[in-house]
């Protein structure tokens, strides 16, 4: 007989990825941190001010926000789905 920490499988019956779900919410916190630091204290991204330089104001705020902030949110979903769903992504 198994004990319940034992079974490592969803309502579903499918064996989950622990691996992928914590990588799925280190993703997700790490996007909405980032997000938290920009409204907090944007003068903190030395990255930030580099793509502003480069790519003018407007740009370099847009490329900044996709890459460190959607990006890794969005990542951390399908991480999440594929590990509640038992799908291996390495």
């Amino acid at each position: 007989m198994t004990k319940y920490w034992e079974n490592d499988k969803n309502i579903t019956g499918v064996k989950m990825n622990i691996i992928a779900i914590v990588l799925g919410v280190f993703c997700i916190g790490y996007g909405v941190f980032s997000a938290i630091m920009r409204v907090k204290s944007p003068e903190k991204f030395g990255k930030l001010e580099a793509m502003k330089k480069k790519f003018g104001d407007k740009t370099g705020n847009v490329i900044h926000v996709v890459s460190y902030t959607f990006i890794p949110i969005l990542a951390g979903i399908v991480f999440l789905v594929c590990g509640f769903l038992g799908i291996s992504l390495f």
